[in-house]
C-alpha cells in the first residue's frame, strides 16, 4: 500500500476513533537517577557513576521540580530513571542506603507518595522490567507507568547491534514485564524506538504483539512511535536517522494495527514543527508529555515546543489540542478499576464523561459564572450524525454516544440544531410552573450511592431526620395554593413504616386541605413499595392513588438506566426494567409522568445514550411522557463521591449537551425539555435555553434535596426571577400547568 494511501485509511479511523481532539499531559520531567545496568548503544541518559555526579535525586530535589511544576499547572510527574542500577553500581548501593532503601524500585515508590501526597501531581513511572510482585509494590503510588518495548527483534541484541549488552532490551523479558503490567491491573505506555538497525517487518511484529498483549489484557493506554535521534558520543552516533517518510508510514501502520481506539503518540520535540501535520494525518492522536518546566532529559538536544507553538500546529492541521492526565483517557473513565483505591479518587474528580480533565472549574451547584469553552474544528462525523437526525433517521446507541463527545464547533452545531428545533416545535416561550416541593421525609430504608437527602434511621445523620405527619403535609399544600401554587410535588424516602396505605393517605390529606391542587407524587421506587405492601399489582395500586387524587409521577428514580452503572450508583434500588415497567403501568391507566436522568457520577456516555434511548421507545409505546428533565449529579456531598468512587458532577459541556442531545434524540415524540434552574443556576440555565430547552421547571418553594447534596442555589425561583432569567436568554416567559397547559389570564411576558 502507498504511503498516501496508509495515511488517508489512518487519519480517517483515528477521526473516528478521537474525533478532532490531539491530546498532551502537562508535565515536570524528573530523573530519579540517571544510573543504568544497560549500555544502549544510542542512549545519552545513562551515565556513569563518575559522570552522573549525585547518584540519585534527593527527596527536597525531587519535590522542588514537582512544586514548581504544580504552580505552572502541570497535572503529572513523570519519572525516568535508569534499569536498577544497585545491581551494577557500588555507588547506587551506597546513595540508596544512605537514603534508606535497598533499592531503586523502593526509593521511587516513596518519593511518588510524596509528591503525589504533597502536590498533587499525577505520578506516571519509567523504572525498566518489573514483575507483579514490583508492579504492586508502585501501583499504589501511581497512575500509570510504562516501560517502551523499542524491538521485538532479538537480532538487535547481538554483537554490533543497538542492545548488545543491554540484558533489559531482551524482547522477551519486556514483553513479559508488559504482561505482568497488565495482569496487574497497570495504565500502561509502550512503544517503538525506530531507526535503531530494525526492518519494517520487525516492526509490524512488535506492533502485532502490543496489540495481543492489549487484546488480553486491556490496558495499553498508549502507543509511541518514536524516531532515532543520533547524538554524539555514542556508538551510534554516525547512524543514519529515519526519514520522516518512514516515521509516517510506522505511525500510520501502528493506527492500522491498533485501531481507532488506541492513543498513538509522537514525540513532538524529535521534528521540525512543520513536520506536526503530517504526523497528525498518519494517525497520531496524542503529543505525550510536555513540560513548560523541565527538558527532555532523554532527548535534551531537542527542546519541547512552547504550547501555543504545540497549539498551534495542532490547529493548522484542523485538530485541537486538550490536556490529559498521565492516565489515559479510556483508563480514567473507569479509575477505580484500573487505579488503587489510593489513587482512583483524584483521577475520578479531575475528569468529565470523556476521561479528559474537565474543561474548567465550573461544577453543578457551586454557582460559578458559565466558562468559556475552547475552541475545536467541526468533524464530518458529527456533522453527518446531525444530518441524519435532520432526516427524521432515530439515532442509535453509538451515534448518541458519538454527538456527547461534541466540542468547540462541534458543541455548537449541535445546541444550534437542538435550539432550531426546539423554535419549531414549541416556539419562543419558555414555560415554567408554580410548585412547591413537600419532601415528607429524609428517612428511607435504600443507600443510593448519589443521596445526601436521605438518612438511615430516626437517629441523626448528615443533620435531622424528619417525618411529616399528614396535617402538616395538608397545611403546606394548603399554603401553596394561597401563595398561587397549582401543583404541588411530593417525594419522600422509603421508611421502614410506610406502605401503600401511607401514599394513599398522604394524597387524600393534600386532596382534603387543597382540593383543586395538582398533585404531582411518588417516584417509581415509592409506587413500586407501595404496590409491595399490600400485594397489588402495579396497575391496580397506580389506579387507587389515581381515584384517591394523584394526577401525574415525577420521573424520578431513574438515575441511568442501565444495570451496569445502576449495580454501583444504587444497587437495592428499583432496577431498569422496574423503573420502565412503572411508568409503563402509570400511562397505562391515565397517569402521565415526568423522565429524567441523573448524570455525571459513574456513567459513560455510552449509558446516556442507552438511557436517552429507553425513554424515546416508551414515549412511542405509551405518549405518556410529558417532558424529559436532565438533572445533572451535584457532587459536594454525595456519599459515593466522598468516598472517591464518582466524578464531580458534568461539565459545562456536557451539562449544555445533555439537553441539546435530548431535544434532538426524543425529537418529535417528547417535545418539552427541562432546565433545572436549581441545578445549574440562572447563568447556565438560560445558555441552556438555547440549547434545546423551553422549561424552567417549577419554582420548587422548601426545594430540599439538592441543597443537602451541597447545592448554593435558592431555596425558591418565583415568577419575577423566572420572567428575568427568559428574558436574559430573549425570550418571553408564560406560567403553565403540570400538564403544560397556560394557566388562565396569564400571557406570555417579557417583564413582570
Amino acid at each position: 500500500m502507498h504511503l498516501s494511501d496508509m495515511m488517508h485509511a489512518a487519519e480517517a479511523l483515528t477521526l473516528a476513533g478521537h474525533g478532532a481532539l490531539v491530546t498532551y499531559s502537562r508535565k515536570v520531567f524528573i530523573p530519579l537517577t540517571k544510573l543504568c545496568r544497560d549500555v544502549c548503544h544510542y542512549c545519552t541518559f545513562a551515565q556513569t557513576p563518575a559522570r552522573a555526579g549525585e547518584a540519585y535525586l534527593d527527596r527536597d530535589a525531587v519535590l522542588a521540580i514537582a512544586r514548581a511544576g504544580a504552580a505552572m499547572g502541570c497535572r503529572e510527574a513523570l519519572f525516568t530513571l535508569g534499569d536498577r542500577p544497585e545491581a551494577r553500581y557500588s555507588a547506587a548501593r551506597e546513595a540508596l542506603a544512605e537514603l534508606g532503601h535497598e533499592t531503586t524500585l523502593s526509593y521511587l515508590a516513596e518519593v511518588a507518595a510524596l509528591v503525589f501526597e504533597q502536590t498533587g501531581l499525577l505520578p506516571h513511572l519509567n523504572p525498566g522490567l518489573m514483575d507483579a510482585a514490583d508492579y504492586a509494590a508502585l501501583r499504589p503510588h501511581s497512575a500509570s507507568m510504562g516501560i517502551m518495548l523499542e524491538s521485538a527483534s532479538d537480532r538487535l541484541c547481538e554483537k554490533g547491534e543497538a542492545h548488545h549488552g543491554s540484558p533489559d532490551k531482551e524482547p522477551a523479558r519486556r514483553l513479559a514485564s508488559i504482561a505482568a503490567a497488565g495482569e496487574s491491573g497497570v495504565p500502561f505506555t509502550t512503544g517503538l524506538l525506530i531507526g535503531i538497525g530494525e526492518t519494517r517487518l520487525e516492526r509490524i511484529e512488535a506492533l502485532l504483539a502490543i496489540r495481543d498483549l492489549n487484546d488480553k489484557y486491556g490496558h495499553i493506554q498508549e502507543v509511541i512511535i518514536q524516531n532515532f535521534r543520533a547524538k554524539p558520543g555514542t556508538k551510534m552516533a554516525d547512524r543514519a536517522e529515519p526519514t520522516l517518510e518512514d516515521h509516517l508510514w510506522t505511525i500510520a501502520a501502528a493506527r492500522l494495527i491498533l485501531g481507532p481506539e488506541m492513543t498513538i503518540q509522537a514525540p513532538p520535540n524529535l521534528h521540525d514543527r512543520s513536520a506536526l501535520g503530517d504526523l497528525i494525518r498518519a494517525g497520531v492522536n496524542d503529543w505525550g508529555g510536555v513540560s513548560p518546566l523541565t527538558p527532555d532529559h532523554v532527548n535534551p538536544e531537542a527542546p519541547w515546543p512552547h504550547l501555543e507553538v504545540l497549539a498551534d500546529a495542532t490547529a493548522d492541521a484542523g485538530r485541537a489540542l486538550r490536556q490529559r492526565l498521565a492516565i489515559g483517557p479510556r483508563h480514567a473513565q473507569q479509575a477505580t478499576r484500573w487505579c488503587d483505591p489510593r489513587m482512583a479518587p483524584a483521577v475520578l474528580r479531575a475528569v468529565d464523561g470523556r476521561g479528559l480533565p474537565k474543561d474548567s472549574d465550573w461544577a453543578v451547584g457551586h454557582g460559578d459564572a458559565v466558562p468559556e469553552l475552547a475552541p475545536a474544528p467541526a468533524t464530518a462525523a458529527i456533522a453527518h450524525i446531525l444530518e441524519r437526525a435532520r432526516d427524521g433517521e432515530r439515532l442509535d446507541e453509538a451515534a448518541i454516544a458519538r454527538l456527547f463527545t461534541a466540542d468547540g464547533d462541534d458543541f455548537e452545531a449541535v445546541c444550534a440544531q437542538a435550539d432550531a428545533l426546539r423554535a419549531e416545535v414549541v416556539g419562543e416561550t419558555v414555560t415554567y410552573a408554580v410548585n412547591r416541593n413537600i419532601n415528607y421525609t429524609n428517612i428511607c430504608l435504600y443507600r443510593c450511592g448519589f443521596c445526601a437527602f436521605s438518612k438511615g434511621s430516626t437517629k441523626a445523620m448528615r443533620g435531622p431526620a424528619y417525618r411529616l405527619d399528614f396535617a402538616e403535609i395538608g397545611r403546606r399544600a394548603a399554603e401553596a395554593v394561597e401563595r398561587g401554587a397549582t401543583e404541588v410535588c411530593l417525594q419522600g424516602g422509603i421508611h421502614p413504616d410506610y406502605d401503600g396505605n401511607t401514599y394513599l393517605d398522604i394524597v387524600a390529606a393534600v386532596k382534603a386541605a387543597a382540593p383543586g391542587i395538582h398533585v404531582h407524587a411518588f417516584s417509581p421506587l415509592e409506587v413500586m413499595h407501595g404496590a409491595r405492601t399490600l400485594g397489588l399489582s402495579l396497575e391496580d395500586f397506580l389506579t387507587r392513588l389515581k381515584h384517591a387524587g394523584l394526577a401525574t409521577l415525577p420521573g424520578t428514580a431513574a438515575e441511568i438506566l442501565d444495570p451496569e452503572v445502576r449495580d454501583i450508583l444504587c444497587p437495592d434500588k428499583v432496577t431498569a426494567h422496574e423503573w420502565l415497567e412503572v411508568m409503563r403501568a402509570a400511562h397505562s391507566v391515565g397517569l402521565r409522568t415526568t423522565a429524567t436522568i441523573m448524570f455525571g457520577h459513574v456513567e459513560q456516555y455510552r449509558h446516556w445514550a442507552r438511557h436517552l434511548a429507553q425513554v424515546r421507545s416508551l414515549q412511542e409505546e405509551t405518549g405518556g411522557f410529558t417532558e424529559f428533565v436532565p438533572l445533572p449529579f451535584v457532587h459536594m456531598e454525595a456519599p459515593i463521591w466522598r468516598k472517591g468512587l464518582a466524578r464531580s458532577g458534568p461539565s459545562y459541556r456536557e451539562a449544555v449537551l445533555m439537553h441539546a442531545i435530548a431535544r434532538i434524540v426524543l425529537h418529535p415524540v417528547l417535545t418539552n425539555i427541562q432546565v433545572s434552574w436549581v441545578k445549574l443556576g440562572p447563568e447556565a440555565a438560560a445558555a441552556v435555553l438555547a440549547a434545546g430547552a423551553n422549561d424552567l421547571g417549577g419554582t420548587l418553594m422548601d426545594e430540599s434535596i439538592t441543597r443537602a447534596a451541597g447545592g448554593v442555589n435558592g431555596q425558591e425561583f418565583g415568577p419575577p426571577e423566572m420572567i428575568a432569567l427568559a428574558k436574559s436568554a430573549g425570550r418571553p416567559a408564560q406560567q403553565r400547568t403540570t400538564l403544560y397547559e397556560w394557566v388562565p389570564d396569564q400571557s406570555p411576558a417579557m417583564t413582570e
